[in-house]
């Protein structure tokens, strides 16, 4: 049985520089992992480096009409750090960018979707963000979110709390999915 395909999904946040982890601990619990990043994204990243890890182009646009598919299709998706524009602008249906619109036909595709957002204090209360998160939460998006998932911090100190990132926590939710576990049950039974 084929590996079933991750895409992780990084946003314009400055702990997408460490994308790889989730990669690694992906790829060690048997999944094929593919980076999408949105146009922000792409200055945190070593997309070289990330390329080499996974086998895969990190994908940031979208492909010209006609052009094959450069990834394979994804089994589910791991989008973090998760930015409140990006939270906002999913919530709303806005496919502006190929990661938005990759999250957007997979809550449409019923996908096991976790996202795990990394914002300060003041951004998190404005009041389109926690209706967001309710509405992505709603439509069987897994939102990790809340100071016992990952503590708040006050705007301009952010780069003093990438260690605290929670990778892992993002691929237990995934692999805690009744769907994901289907998947993994029946590759057991072949296997």
């Amino acid at each position: 049985m084929p590996r079933p395909v991750l895409y992780a999904i990084v946003c314009g946040s400055p702990a997408s520089r460490d994308v790889g982890t989730l990669v690694g601990l992906a790829q060690e619990a048997g999944w094929d992992v593919c980076v999408v990043a949105s146009p922000d994204a792409l200055k945190f990243l070593d997309i070289p480096r990330l390329a080499a890890q996974t086998g895969h182009p990190v994908r940031h646009q979208y492909k010209f009409p006609g052009e094959p598919d450069l990834l394979p299709t994804a089994d589910g998706m791991i989008v973090a750090p998760a930015t409140v524009n990006t939270i906002n602008k999913w919530a709303a249906g806005i496919a502006d960018t190929l990661a938005l619109g990759l999250v957007v036909e997979g809550v449409g595709m019923r996908l096991p979707i976790i996202a795990l957002p990394f914002t300060n204090r003041a951004m998190a209360k404005h009041p389109a963000f926690p209706e967001s998160i309710e509405k992505l939460r709603s439509w069987g998006v897994t939102v990790l979110f809340g100071d016992d998932v990952l503590e708040l911090h006050e705007p301009g100190q952010g780069d003093n709390h990438l260690r605290e990132f929670p990778w892992h926590l993002t691929l237990k939710a995934l692999e805690a999915r009744p769907e994901v576990r289907a998947r993994q049950t029946a590759g057991d039974d072949i296997g």
